[in-house]
């Protein structure tokens, strides 16, 4: 079992470290911009961190969700690949708009991008799965024959 699960358990511990990293970013900037909690306001320079870490906070319970279910019934190496990419986009998402505003733009548009490639997959991996389970349709052998 844990060899089906593997490529996908790594991803999603580096997700939670890349998360933890941009929390970590945001203890910083609140430190270099004297902005105390529960305060969320502050210069620019502080607000496009914060917002930058809760924008990612907010998509990450998506990422996972559809990793994991395209990784269990699509395909755990593609997922992982997906995820990993999706990963790299939010990273420079975070510090394109860590540097400026403007910045943010084609990150997010990729990742959200890649986002929409898992959405995909999961959805087709379950479709395959209801069909071949409950109505005996095996599509990718009917697709070759």
């Amino acid at each position: 079992m844990l060899d089906q699960i593997h490529l996908l358990a790594a991803v999603t511990v580096l997700g939670v470290l890349e998360q933890a990293y941009f929390l970590l970013q945001v203890i910083y900037a609140r430190r270099v911009f004297g902005v105390s909690p529960p305060m969320i306001s502050g210069p620019p320079e502080f607000e496009r961190i914060f917002r930058a870490q809760v924008n990612s906070s907010e998509y990450f319970p998506i990422f996972l969700a559809v990793l994991w279910q395209a990784g269990l019934f699509f395909h755990q190496g593609l997922s992982a690949a997906l995820g990993l990419l999706y990963l790299y986009a939010r990273y420079c998402y975070f510090m394109g708009y860590r540097a400026s505003s403007s910045e943010r733009i084609a990150p997010i548009y990729f990742s959200a991008g890649v986002l929409w490639i898992l959405v995909a997959v999961s959805a087709l991996g379950i479709l395959h799965f209801f069909l071949s389970h409950y109505v005996g349709l095996n599509v990718p052998q009917l697709l070759t024959a």
